[in-house]
This record gives structure tokens, sequence and C-alpha cells, in this order.
């Protein structure tokens, strides 16, 4: 039986820490491109911006942009 050296088994986390897609709408703008800490772009649509579930550089700097606010599921 082979060993998964060097492979890293994530455990599931409990349903109230699921990560979820979270969706922000722009207070300042209707269309733009937000740039994140790591390069990657967000496009502004409608004044809309989507963060995808698990993408927790996205979520951490859409939660703390100024103009932006997280819309109620």
């Amino acid at each position: 039986m082979a060993k998964d050296e060097g492979k890293q088994t994530q455990t599931p986390l409990p349903a109230s820490q699921e990560a979820k897609t979270q969706v922000y709408c722009d207070t300042r703008y209707t269309s733009r491109v937000l740039i994140l800490p790591d390069g990657r772009s967000l496009a502004v649509a409608r004044a809309q911006v989507i963060a995808e579930a698990g993408d927790t550089v996205a979520q951490g700097y859409l939660g703390k942009h100024p103009d932006l606010k997280l819309q109620p599921e």
C-alpha cells in the first residue's frame, strides 16, 4: 500500500463555517476592475462583484473595501 506522503488531507468544516459565495454591492461604481493583493482582478458589473466560495483572498479584500457592502443572502 502506498503512503500519501507530502499530501495534506483537508477536514471538512462544520456546516456553519463552510465557505459560501459572497455577493457585494459597489456603492460607488456600477463597473470597474478591482485588483486583489495576489494580482488577480475581479470585475464589478451592474454594481455587483462576486467572491467565490473558498476564495479567502477575494472575500477578505472585498469585506474590507470601504465602497463595498455584503449583500444579505
